[in-house]
């Protein structure tokens, strides 16, 4: 008995003694990306927009802070994403309206700049892509799973209370209802509208014009640039010259690169960000 409870009290200890040297750790990390931010100086600055558009917060602060910071010029915004979520999307597109009132945003794309990637890429004073960029995508999507049928066959029931008909749309536990899925074509309709809006003013195209290619087909950079969606053809080094020339930079630029992401299990935790729970959403995204 003592010989268990001497074991219990060092995994106690050992256990704290991790935790605390874990949280220590996050806490360095922290204070040396906020030094490096800090200590970062260049005219051209660099913002990533990378992987699946979940929340807009970070890249909006980033975008924030190169716009008031004087020796930063102009800023590259550098999508490489397939899109995501239509709030996150529209807050990072309206914050980019913002700042190129006060100074140029070029957008870059990388690898893909689809749905909500090419809706925050509307924003921009100039659009560079590379001739293979897979874009467009211009859509709305939500997709859910159905496992009534497949609950049924092992035998297995379920109960729901709620407050009202469809505050249980969009669930895996049933199928939609004539009535729910209405609804959802609905919203699916009006943020369609708000998308093929958006690109008509940011591209300075007539709306009929845009929903003829916005059907939630795919293009590369060379057809993309053929369809006026965006401007020329060329990396991220060229959308850096782009930046420059429009600031008047003559000088080979000093640029601001992102910095390498390092994954932060207690800021994610602490944010919320890891949590498997299955939702509904209205996506700009990719439909692959």
């Amino acid at each position: 008995m003592l010989h268990e409870r001497q074991s219990s009290g060092w995994l106690y200890k050992t256990a704290i003694v991790f935790i605390l040297f874990m949280i220590a750790l996050e806490l360095l990390m922290i204070v040396g990306f906020l030094y490096d931010d800090q200590e970062a100086k260049g005219d051209i600055a660099v913002v990533d927009v990378k992987g699946q558009i979940i929340e807009s917060r970070e890249i909006v602060d980033r975008i924030k802070t190169y716009r008031e910071m004087d020796e930063v010029k102009a800023i590259v915004i550098s999508v490489d994403s397939p899109g995501g979520a239509v709030g996150a999307s529209q807050e990072i597109h309206d914050e980019i309206i913002k700042t190129k009132k006060k100074k140029p945003v070029v957008i870059s794309m990388g690898n893909v700049a689809a749905s909500g990637g090419y809706y925050i890429a509307i924003a921009g004073n100039r659009i560079i892509a590379n001739p293979g960029t897979i874009t467009g995508s211009i859509g709305v999507i939500t997709q859910f799973f159905i496992l009534e049928n497949l609950l049924r066959k092992f035998n297995l029931s379920w109960e729901v209370i709620k407050s009202g008909p469809n505050k249980d749309i969009g669930s895996p536990l049933k199928r939609l209802s004539v009535s729910q899925r209405a609804l959802l074509q609905g919203l699916i309709d009006d943020t369609y509208e708000q998308f093929a809006q958006a690109v008509a003013e940011g591209r300075n195209l007539p709306l009929e014009e845009v929903k003829k290619i916005a059907d939630g087909r795919i293009l590369s950079g060379k057809q993309a640039l053929e369809a006026k969606l965006v401007d020329e053809l060329g990396g991220l080094e060229h959308a850096i010259d782009v930046a420059a020339k429009l600031v008047g930079i003559k000088d080979k630029p000093k640029v601001i690169y992102p910095k390498e992401k390092s994954f932060s299990w207690l800021k994610n935790l602490s944010e919320g960000k890891i949590d498997l729970a299955p939702e509904l959403q209205v996506q700009y995204r990719l439909g692959l």
